[in-house]
């Protein structure tokens, strides 16, 4: 047999359907899911909805991090039917404060060689002990917790080769701004990034899931690491050495794309507004007045993390200017933190510690203020995400982070002095008091599962017709995030569960009236740009849309995650044939398609859409199964029509 990479040896290990060949479909398996609370309502709804006593993963748990904010009863509300649906359906729950998903599954489950799935894009944080961890929509989510497989591309591989060792003050965080720097928001689209190389060993599990975290920016599928005895270190410290298992590429393995990184040579680097990839180095933009520090959230938020910080703060005080708040990744981190004394020194310093979770990366409080200037060791810095409309957000390490906190300013780390020598301890401090187990199924049928006022069951969606027509409601620009899509923050985040209150914000970061606008034109046709619908996997930017009456999306290209959303809840995505159409159409055209259902039946490629009654093609980018689920509306309706008879006979495709 061939030599394989990581990535080939774990597909191949658990493919269902399809092989190993990039660009064809392909179904794999999955091992873990993982879900938190702001996709995880719905993901747990639909659940629900097919009739299943229990889930049928190896592992699958339940993350609250998100929503944690309780002004009034809806997140609170959700907090109570997340934990009794995983009680009922046989899921670890993670309660609140305990921390955040990907930094507490890293932890406490991550197992090297398993797929996991979950319902945020920041999954591939599970790379950095060696899992094929890939970002979905919560009803992909959903299925693999009903024991189906994950269908998607089979993707090519980028292998990265890291040689040399990273110098004083540089850290993983810089290893992946490198890359943004180099290959942009869409370099990694359709690929798994694969590191390997001497490289790779003197990197700690904890900078890994920095890099795997933050590879979601690039659009990629997943990011791998080997696993190696730094894997095998960091389990053992983390009293899971018996998790541990060898995994590497083998000798004359191919990568499809291929590039080097030379960690000697890099130094701190920082991402400018208004994108992660907008990446210059420190030492660039140095002097630059700062108001805000926040270290931690979804990435930059471990033990190592957090105590670089409290050992550069040792004897120093937080600038009076600037206000520095850190967001541990876990409950174990902060222990662990206030263990070797780093707690009390972040205090005496001047730093504000929250509670463990995501908070300000999703705008949930720690907003800055008024056209300040914002650092930040968070994965991503859209316009207006932090909550300030008129935000200035960077992303960068912890080191910069800290280094800047120190001085007001923009600083090169490198100038603080001897960087501290930190490492993660023998054996972490760990309590899984606050992580719920599942209990026996039989137990598990007589709970009840709670739903507030705010829980609102999922709304059904009708079969698709012959034709699409309507009118366009908006034209979104390049890179139109699915923050602007479907903004989060404290005011929207708390309606996750309630789909008709939901859909009053889409689009209104671009445009305020789109709702009413949707709701008076009886739906339509969103046109977009380049990478539409970038960032996170939230599929409320699918859902809410179809709530409106949205039927088709005719865009330049679309970003992987949320074009499965758009498939798997009946909104059809087109691909103009000519990118210069789409410059042609204008705000209030009326667009016709069709036959859309008939084209979809038959394979076709492309299909005639008239705007205005003028003619131009739109490509059905789609596989023989994304066609099923189109034409019957979605993938729940799909699920439902085919598949039902295996689960009712308690088997499952």
């Amino acid at each position: 047999m061939k030599p394989m990479t990581v990535t080939e040896k774990i597909i191949r290990a658990h493919l269902v359907e399809g092989e190993f060949k990039p660009g064809t479909p392909i179904a794999i398996g999955i091992d873990h899911t993982i879900t938190q609370d702001a996709t995880g309502t719905m993901v747990y709804l639909q659940f629900e909805k097919l009739g299943l006593d229990r889930v049928r993963t190896e592992l699958s748990a339940s993350y609250v991090d998100h929503n944690l904010l309780q002004d009034d009863f809806r997140n609170a509300d959700d907090h109570r039917f997340l934990q009794s649906a995983a009680k009922r359906f046989g899921v670890y729950f993670s309660r609140p404060g305990n921390g955040i998903l990907h930094q507490v599954h890293l932890e406490r489950f991550g197992v090297p060689g398993k797929t996991m799935l979950g319902s945020d894009s920041h999954t591939p944080t599970g790379g950095g002990v060696s899992m094929l961890a890939i970002g979905a929509g919560g009803m992909d989510v959903t299925l693999a917790m009903a024991g189906m497989p994950f269908y998607l591309t089979c993707p090519k591989v980028f292998g990265v080769k890291l040689t040399g060792r990273l110098g004083p003050w540089v850290s993983g965080k810089d290893v992946i701004l490198e890359m943004l720097r180099r290959f942009s928001v869409k370099g990694g689209v359709g690929k798994v990034i694969e590191y390997f190389g001497p490289g790779v060993e003197t990197l700690s599990a904890s900078d890994r899931g920095t890099i795997g975290n933050m590879g979601a920016e690039l659009g990629a599928t997943s990011t791998v690491f080997p696993s190696d005895l730094r894997t095998k270190e960091f389990l053992t410290a983390q009293g899971r050495g018996d998790s541990w298992v060898e995994l590497k590429a083998d000798d004359g393995a191919a990568y499809d794309e291929l590039t080097e990184i030379n960690l000697s040579g890099l130094e701190p680097l920082i991402a400018c507004p208004f994108s992660p990839d907008n990446v210059k180095k420190v030492s660039e933009i140095e002097g630059l007045k700062v108001s805000q520090v926040i270290t931690g959230s979804s990435v930059n938020s471990s033990f190592r993390d957090l105590m670089i910080v409290a050992k550069a703060l040792e004897g120093r005080k937080v600038h009076e200017d600037v206000a520095m708040d850190v967001n541990p990744g876990s409950r174990q981190v902060l222990e662990n933190v206030d263990a070797q004394g780093g707690v009390l020194t972040l205090l005496k310093a001047g730093v504000r510690i929250q509670q463990s979770g995501c908070l300000g990366c999703i705008g949930m409080g720690q907003a800055p203020p008024t056209g300040a200037v914002s650092l930040r060791t968070f994965p991503r810095n859209f316009k207006g995400r932090s909550g300030t409309p008129d935000d200035q957000v960077y992303l960068c390490s912890p080191e910069t982070a800290v280094a800047a906190a120190i001085t007001g300013v923009v600083t090169d780390p490198r100038k603080l002095g001897p960087c501290p020598d930190v490492r993660d301890p023998e054996r972490f401090v760990t309590d899984d008091g606050n992580i719920i187990p599942p209990i026996p199924l039989e137990e598990a049928k007589k709970v009840r599962i709670v739903k507030g006022p705010n829980i609102v069951d999922l709304p059904d969606f009708a079969p698709l017709g012959e034709n699409i027509e309507g009118k366009v409601l908006i034209i979104a620009p390049d890179n139109t995030t699915t923050d602007e899509i479907m903004p989060a923050g404290a005011k929207v985040l708390p309606l996750r569960s309630n789909i008709p209150a939901i859909s009053e914000f889409v689009f209104t970061r671009i445009d305020e009236d789109f709702p009413a606008r949707a709701k008076r034109e009886g739906g339509g046709i969103v046109v977009g740009g380049v990478n539409y619908g970038q960032g996170s996997s939230r599929e409320h930017a699918a859902l809410a849309p179809n709530y409106l009456g949205i039927r088709a999306k005719i865009v330049k290209s679309f970003a992987r995650i949320h074009k499965a959303n758009l498939i798997n809840y009946g909104i059809v995505p087109l691909v103009f044939k000519d990118e210069k159409d789409a410059e042609s159409i204008k705000l209030g055209d009326t667009v016709k398609i069709d036959g859309i259902r008939k084209a979809l039946e038959i394979g076709a490629k492309e299909i005639a859409i008239k705007v205005n009654g003028r003619e131009i093609t739109g490509v059905l980018e789609l596989t023989g199964r994304d066609r099923e689920i189109l034409a019957a509306g979605g993938l729940l309706n799909y699920v439902r029509e085919e598949l039902r008879p295996d689960y009712s006979s308690g088997k499952s495709r």
